[in-house]
């Protein structure tokens, strides 16, 4: 059973009675980095809220795989709650960027609570906006900046989401988030690295801001 009290800090706005219902029915989970939470074409049995840590949403075009965007710490995956409410498959992938914590509330009691309990919604369309915003700017990206622009922005989000710098990452996730391949990345790492943009080591990218 969940803790009364850390779910009710979190939580506050929702009401004590919705509250008792997500401790009831809820659990809290240590997730491994490199879990797959959530798959394209199932069913949603869950929903996540991060409570610590970094998940990863991506969608999958002509065996190429597309960022989409990050869920950070008191955030939810707005993707699956629309799954879940329409009770419609998942049409995207979501997996733990890094180890985390994660609130998991079973698909079934969020449509339920949906309606017995409306201030479920804030959990979820607080967000609706911020994952727009970010949708258009992955597309306006794709269609007019160059790859080697998309690139260093990529890099800089990445630095500034994880906080970390270097980045352990290779060129094949780079490729795979950018929705390219591995060869086209490597070759405009080597000419950034020239420009001094970035630097290379073994296993990480250093951005050099």
């Amino acid at each position: 059973m969940l803790d009364h009290t850390f779910i009710e800090a979190k939580f506050k706005i929702l009401g004590q009675e919705l509250i008792n219902e997500i401790i009831l029915y809820s659990e809290i989970k240590q997730i491994p980095a490199q879990t797959e939470l959530v798959r394209e074409g199932q069913y949603i049995k869950f929903i996540p809220i991060v409570l610590e840590g970094l998940i990863k949403v991506f969608t999958h075009f002509e065996e190429k795989e597309l960022l989409l965007y990050y869920i950070k710490e008191e955030q939810s995956c707005i993707m699956s709650f629309s799954s879940c409410i329409n009770n419609d498959i998942s049409k995207i992938f979501a997996i733990t960027e890094e180890e985390s914590t994660v609130l998991l509330i079973p698909a079934d009691k969020i449509a339920k609570w949906v309606i017995e309990f409306p201030k479920i919604n804030m959990l979820f369309y607080q967000q609706y906006d911020h994952r727009y915003g970010e949708l258009v700017e992955t597309i306006h990206q794709m269609l007019y900046y160059k790859l080697d622009k998309r690139l260093i922005d990529y890099l800089e989000g990445k630095v500034k989401i994880t906080a970390k710098n270097p980045l352990k990452i290779s060129h094949r996730e780079i490729a795979n988030d950018l929705g390219t391949a591995r060869e086209v990345i490597s070759r405009l790492v080597k000419k950034l690295e020239k420009q001094n943009f970035l630097k290379q080591h073994h296993d990480s990218i250093e951005l050099l801001l």
